[in-house]
């Protein structure tokens, strides 16, 4: 529940490790809930029927499960919006924090993995740049960076393309299926069709805080389903992978 309102009601899922899976769903449907409890951001009431695992256990130490999953959310773009540079971002996910402070120990090693995955990202030129100073695809490129560094079992978008225009948004979802490619786990939220690469063969659906359906993309990603899930008249096509509705 969240302030009083019940979000999420008797979801029952499970994510395999290195499986790529999107969940779909409008606005409001307890999406990004369902993330922020993956990242132990909320917690489950505590019922006798009412489980939750994520990596096999049930209790964790935040700062060890941080380490484990890399997380790429509008919240923390948010934070990221002032003077720090790009390097300095990509460097505090060693330290699942927004920056880097006075007792954070950086080692050459840490600033040599920080640099590759500003190669792989296709940004090494935004090492320097302060955040404040640079578009909302580059910051987005810089936070996958910064969720990449420290090698993590599977990495979460929420909403990866919101606020970008046409050629950010193209360039994120290349990336995504480069990332996908690598073998990186990824669990992408969002209502955007086309967010969802290729590679992502399993959807699961969110309708007002319940799984709504669960299953292979091209069963579910139909006129008829998505507009039972939307709750308006819907149009589907398909080109080169991606899904397109109006």
């Amino acid at each position: 529940m969240r302030g009083g309102k019940e979000v999420l009601d008797d979801v029952t899922l499970r994510i395999q490790a290195g499986e790529h899976v999107a969940i779909l769903g409008a606005n409001g449907c307890g999406k990004s809930t369902l993330i922020k409890t993956i990242t132990r951001e909320c917690y489950p009431l505590a019922r006798p029927d009412s489980s939750l695992t994520i990596l096999g256990q049930d209790s964790w130490n935040v700062f060890e499960l941080r380490k484990l999953l890399g997380i790429v959310s509008n919240d923390l773009i948010a934070t990221c919006t002032r003077d720090i540079t790009g390097l300095d971002v990509v460097l505090s996910g060693f330290f699942s924090s927004i920056g880097l402070q006075p007792y954070h120990r950086v080692t050459a090693s840490m600033r040599q993995k920080a640099r590759a995955a500003l190669e792989l990202l296709e940004i090494p030129h935004l090492a320097d740049r302060e955040m404040d100073a640079i578009s909302s695809g580059e910051s987005r490129r810089i936070l996958i960076c910064r969720a990449l560094v420290h090698d993590p079992l599977a990495l979460v978008f929420d909403e990866p393309t919101n606020s970008l225009d046409l050629h950010a948004m193209s360039e994120l979802r290349r990336i995504l299926r480069k990332l996908a490619r690598s073998g990186t786990g990824i669990l992408l939220v969002t209502h955007h069709l086309p967010d969802i690469i290729p590679e992502i063969d399993r959807v699961i659906f969110l309708r007002n805080g319940r799984v709504f359906g669960d299953g292979r993309k091209a069963e579910l990603l139909t006129a008829e389903r998505l507009t039972e899930l939307f709750n308006v008249p819907v149009k589907l096509g398909q080109r080169d992978g991606y899904y397109h509705m109006w």
